[in-house]
């Protein structure tokens, strides 16, 4: 078994490794954080603390032109005063005109962009200022290109086909070809990176970050998975990715400091092993770069100038390993960033500038225990947090304090910010409203003008917000909850192992009410069923309704068998299933999926979904969602989709099933689900060919959704029951905890 191979196997195992799985919570055991605030040289420039921002937030926050905007400028400030060494923009490409994927059809564009325009300068000095003014550098992270990752709609846009390194199919439509570069457009985008780089530093920027990974247009040139060219001098996998590293340092200069994020490897061959030979995407990709290649390709890229690097794995056809979700391990990456260290320092290898190169760790290790300790252990020199740092911007400056238990947690459902610009819009956070509108949004409350007495009915993510936000500003808030803890869904959402972000995620929840009860005026009452007449008698002047959902029951006979469970029961009660052998889950969104992994996973049961739609977890992140059915394939978890089930019986439930070879494999994680809004003229119709069938089930689980919880807020307007009364989280409408966190802030900061 060879070192990517042992890694992934080695994955899941982290979850039972009491040690390492302490180091993912909000500790301070390692505190002071000596080695993450100690200052690093990268080339000729010091930075203050091992920290580094990653690429985050570029999408849809510059404006038309590609000028990074003021939503831009204020969101990379937030991050530079929270305390970070090192801010690193997200995707900046250079090929526009040749990559045709990188602009809109009109010419505009989605990703800032700063070649050889002085319509688009003056933002970047502004933005490389602002982050100056607190202590932090910046460097801009330039690409190439997406090639075959890019958007086909170009092909009925523009009517050009996406480009790639080879003859490749595209990432979104398999069925769309996209064309090699020639030769000339690969110089062309050289010449142009070069520029780029020249730009970058006459604009304040303190260096240059190529992408190098995760399957984009600079990855397809230097990987044999994707560059299968026989002629011409890019033939050689190296060759351009070389030249463009040459290219950029003699326009900057000996002393200006490159970057390149690289993935030790694709890791396709160990992700889908057997399936490498089958499935006609796959196929083309077998020949991906081996690790021994790829540490030579970095030794070279250090002569030709490259001064610091991060290394993760994985590309965009096994999306979970360069963005790994919530059912990933924190650290996972620590392993790949000491073998590339070990590397280096086995073979003397140093920068041009007789430095020796520091390696970036990555892969969710926004924990200061956990950070600090491999710091100290010399597996990496410097720390990536990416996400964490738009759950909160602050985490350096916390850290730094010893203030760990204040730092708001990421929960990595990746919905408010991968999701959030695949979808349409632009980087935000699911338990930070202010990220991506700090420009709009003070970071201070207002005090209230007028103090309230508000009564806010229900203790999830969006009663606990408005709660805080409003007592905060000095209102007199009661905040009620019908059972023993605050939470709601999060608390069955919190007991799988691999939901362990969302118990801490709940832990901070439970300290912000805590404080606020302390200092400000809340009061918190637990294990109390609020009626209309109480809410009357109170006299409240504001009323927040966030009662949440209720587990729907689908109308199936037999629904309400003994052996029949809600998932939220299942979760709260798991001996439930203790003496299950065989389950059955009626419903494939995430909590059906997330049940699945844990009855399979943590209890051994053999497990079966059951989904009405062709198509498991639409709309979930791709990444999420594709980890979680991967994991679930290894596990012997059988996915029936386009399958609707007609009864359940004592130990049996009969189903009818879509037995057509036109319907999807269920387990297909490299081609991803497209939004609604993108049509896919290529796609193969689903024909029907109906069968019933019968499954032995020893227990049943729902994982039907929820339906709104509206009766108390309905009761409350027709009585008129306070002159204000808002209704917000699930019982306004079933969401996720992206909406109810944004929508408790926006009434908490409104009343």
């Amino acid at each position: 078994m060879n070192f990517i191979e042992d890694l992934l196997v080695r994955l899941p195992d982290w979850f039972q490794d009491e040690e390492q799985f302490k180091l993912a919570h909000l500790t301070h055991q390692l505190y002071p954080y000596t080695a993450l605030f100690t200052p690093i040289q990268i080339n000729q420039l010091t930075v203050k603390n091992r920290i580094v921002m990653g690429p985050m937030g570029n999408i849809s926050v510059a404006d038309e032109h590609g000028r990074p905007s003021s939503k831009m400028i204020q969101y990379f400030a937030e991050r530079a005063r929270g305390g970070v060494g090192l801010i690193t923009s997200g995707l900046v490409p250079f090929s526009q005109g040749i990559d045709p994927s990188v602009t809109e059809a009109d010419g505009r564009s989605y990703f800032p962009r700063i070649e050889g325009s002085r319509t688009v300068y003056a933002g970047w000095r502004d933005l490389a200022e602002s982050i100056h003014a607190y202590g932090a550098r910046f460097f801009i992270q330039l690409t190439p290109g997406l090639g075959r990752v890019g958007s086909p709609e170009v092909l009925m846009h523009k009517y050009k086909l996406p480009v790639s390194a080879s003859w490749n199919p595209n990432f979104y439509i398999p069925a769309v070809p996209c064309r090699p570069l020639t030769d000339a457009e690969c110089r062309k985008i050289i010449q142009r990176g070069g520029q780029a780089a020249a730009d970058a530093k006459a604009m304040q920027i303190d260096g240059v970050y190529l992408h190098g990974h995760e399957g984009y247009l600079l990855e397809q040139m230097t990987n044999r998975a994707f560059n299968r060219r026989k002629l011409g001098r890019y033939a050689d996998w190296q060759a351009f990715g070389i030249e463009l590293v040459e290219t950029m340092r003699r326009r900057v200069g000996p002393h200006y400091p490159i970057m390149y994020r690289i993935d030790l490897s694709l890791a396709l061959n160990a992700t889908y092993q057997g399936k490498m030979q089958t499935e006609p995407t796959l196929r083309h990709f077998r020949e991906e770069r081996s690790v021994e290649e790829t540490l030579a390709y970095m030794v070279n890229l250090v002569r030709a100038g490259v001064d610091c690097f991060d290394v993760d794995l994985g590309c965009y056809d096994n999306w979970w390993l360069p963005h790994p979700p919530n059912s990933m391990p924190s650290g996972c990456y620590l392993a790949v960033a000491q073998l590339v260290k070990d590397t280096f320092t086995a073979q003397h290898i140093q920068s041009n500038a007789g430095l020796p190169v520091p390696v970036v760790a990555v892969g969710k290790l926004g924990y200061p225990d956990m950070a600090e300790k491999a710091l100290r252990d010399g597996l990496c020199d410097m720390v990536m947090l990416a996400r964490p740092l738009l759950a909160d911007p602050d985490w350096a400056n916390k850290a730094f304090a010893g203030q760990v238990q204040s730092i708001r947690p990421c929960i990595g459902d990746q919905e408010a910010c991968i999701n959030e610009f695949i979808e349409g819009g632009h980087s935000q956070c699911a338990v930070n409203p202010r990220t991506g509108f700090e420009d709009i949004i003070a970071r201070d409350s207002c005090p209230a003008q007028q103090i309230k007495r508000v009564a806010v009915v229900g203790a999830g993510p969006a009663g606990v917000i408005c709660a805080t936000t409003a007592a905060a500003r000095g209102h007199q808030v009661t905040l009620y909850e019908k059972r023993s803890q605050i939470g709601g869904m999060l608390v069955p959402g919190s007991v799988p192992k691999i939901k362990y972000e969302v118990a801490n995620y709940l832990t901070f929840l439970k300290n912000e009410i805590q404080d606020s009860c302390e200092r400000h005026n809340l009061a918190l009452k637990l294990n109390t069923e609020v009626s209309l007449a109480m809410l009357q008698d109170g006299k409240f002047d504001a009323i927040v309704i966030c009662t949440g959902g209720s587990p729907a029951m689908p109308p199936i006979p037999g629904v309400d068998h003994p052996d029949v469970i809600q998932a939220v029961d299942l979760f709260l009660n798991p001996q439930l299933a203790e003496s299950a052998e065989k389950v059955v889950i009626i419903g494939g969104g995430a909590v059906g999926c997330e049940a699945a992994h844990y009855l399979a996973g943590e209890y051994n049961k053999q497990v079966t979904i059951i989904e009405m739609l062709p198509v498991l977890m639409k709309g979930v992140c791709t990444a999420n969602r594709g980890h979680l059915v991967h994991e679930m394939e290894k596990l012997g978890v059988k996915i029936w989709i386009h399958t609707r089930v007609k009864a359940i019986d004592a130990g049996r439930v009969t189903v009818e099933r879509n037995v057509s070879p036109t319907t999807p494999d269920p387990y297909n994680t490299w081609t991803p689900l497209l939004p609604d809004n993108i049509p896919n003229p290529l796609a193969r119709p689903i024909r029907e060919a109906w069968q019933t069938e019968v499954l032995d089930a020893d227990l049943v689980v729902l994982a039907a959704g929820l339906r709104r919880n509206t009766a108390l807020y309905e009761n409350c307007i027709q009585a008129n029951a306070a002159p204000e009364i808002h209704t917000i989280g699930d019982a306004f409408q079933i969401g996720r905890v992206f909406e109810a966190v944004k929508a408790g802030f926006a009434i908490g900061r409104s009343l």
